[in-house]
């Protein structure tokens, strides 16, 4: 398997890095590369299900780059071990318009959500999103979660206020969880009155903008 990728300048480089840095602070773990056909595609975990009995949906998010080189992975990094290693990259910037290589770090085999691969194709298409009721919906659900916990660390607390908080359905977009809308904001894929598309196949929803996708796995009978 190859361990390296090569990115085609120093903005993707910060594009990544900026990516990966979003997603860290939302859920400090790991990151799934998958490289083919010269395009790499990067899946973060935004919320996930604690164990079996946990009916909370799956949220991913994805971005996709262009690659220099056509490498072929699929590996499970440290998301802190490979942002690490691209702001090194990054301090070394030379020429800002020169391809740049990373390496791969370490991979980890313990990561429930990586096994998890969304479709390809075969999305059929919703009504769009509101981009507006997106960010409010993100917003109020981090000021409840906030608010509810106070000061409470206990993991199981922690897991049962976020779990009921961002498994409710958007207002007036009851097919897609709050975090769908969390993830979109946090991550950076809102902008002012940008069009959300929302497509769907399967089990499967994804929301859609220019700045990425998130990919909703719903599990039982909700949503």
């Amino acid at each position: 398997m190859s361990r390296t990728f090569t990115l085609p300048d120093s903005l993707s480089l910060s594009d990544l890095a900026t990516f990966l840095g979003r997603a860290a602070r939302v859920e400090d773990g790991s990151v799934r590369l998958i490289a083919g056909d010269g395009v790499l595609a990067v899946y973060v975990a935004v919320f996930y299900p604690s164990g079996l009995l946990d009916q909370s949906p799956t949220v991913l998010g994805l971005r996709t780059f262009q690659l220099v080189d056509r490498p072929s992975f699929d590996a499970v990094v440290p998301v802190r071990s490979l942002t690490e290693r691209l702001v090194r990259l990054q301090n070394d910037v030379v020429d800002p318009t020169a391809a740049v290589t990373a390496t791969l770090p370490v991979e980890v085999n313990t990561v429930t959500w990586a096994a998890i691969s969304p479709p390809r194709g075969g999305w059929s298409r919703l009504e769009p999103a509101d981009e507006t009721q997106l960010r409010e919906t993100a917003t109020a659900g981090i000021d409840e979660v906030a608010t509810a916990l106070g000061s409470e660390t206990g993991e199981q607390i922690v897991t049962r206020v976020r779990s009921e908080v961002w498994s409710r359905p958007v207002p007036g977009a009851e097919h897609l969880p709050a975090a769908a809308a969390f993830a979109a904001l946090s991550l950076g894929f809102l902008g002012d009155d940008e069009p959300v598309s929302v497509l769907e196949t399967g089990p499967w929803t994804r929301v859609t903008t220019s700045r990425g996708h998130v990919l909703v796995k719903r599990r039982g009978g909700l949503l």
